[in-house]
């Protein structure tokens, strides 16, 4: 099965990011392929393929990482694209408020899934919701006047299959746990 974590914004946050928002980036380009709604979320860390037998271990990392962190509020502020505006092949909504505590967190899954065989992340932590994808060649956006101001709590971590199908990726929340208590919430 393959695997990630990662904190959901609240659906109508994740809606209005993908619609208000970007509306201007929309009209100005068919190339791209929007995420769904209910796939938006902030990536902690990815896992890739996973043996189903890792999973109570992976569970019980995640519920330790998650009791140590509390809930807190998290801040999108404005648009990019990665790797450039101008060159443009996934566009983003960037975090203000709540990024440091993102990083904390996702380094602190980092650190605790490594015992557990998974390689750590060589990279910094960028947070960021991925809202699209440029089908083809790399395309250029006027960003600058898009803009989003959305805000919401993030309350916990989810442990989440992706299954990849003809119509794109379904997730399913294989656990969740609550930040601060890092109580399981659903399995």
């Amino acid at each position: 099965m393959r695997v990630f974590v990662a904190v959901f914004p609240p659906l109508e946050v994740r809606k209005t990011a993908l619609s208000g928002a970007l509306e201007a980036v929309r009209r100005s380009d068919d190339k791209v392929g929007w995420v769904r709604p209910e796939n938006v979320h902030l990536t902690l860390k990815f896992l890739g393929d996973i043996r189903e037998e890792a999973l109570n271990d992976l569970c019980a990392a995640l519920e330790e990482t998650c009791r140590h962190h509390t809930p807190f509020d998290v801040g999108l502020t404005g648009l990019g694209a990665f790797p450039s505006a101008r060159r443009a092949r996934i566009l983003w909504a960037g975090v203000g408020a709540g990024s440091e505590r993102l990083c904390s967190l996702a380094t602190d899954v980092d650190a605790a899934f490594a015992p557990l065989g998974f390689e750590r992340e060589g990279r910094p932590y960028v947070p960021h919701l991925t809202l699209g994808r440029v089908r083809g060649r790399p395309a250029s956006f006027e960003l600058s006047r898009a803009s989003v101001n959305l805000s919401f709590c993030a309350r916990r971590a989810e442990l989440v299959e992706s299954t990849l199908t003809e119509e794109g990726a379904v997730y399913r929340t294989v656990e969740a746990f609550a930040l601060g208590r890092g109580a399981n919430l659903k399995r």
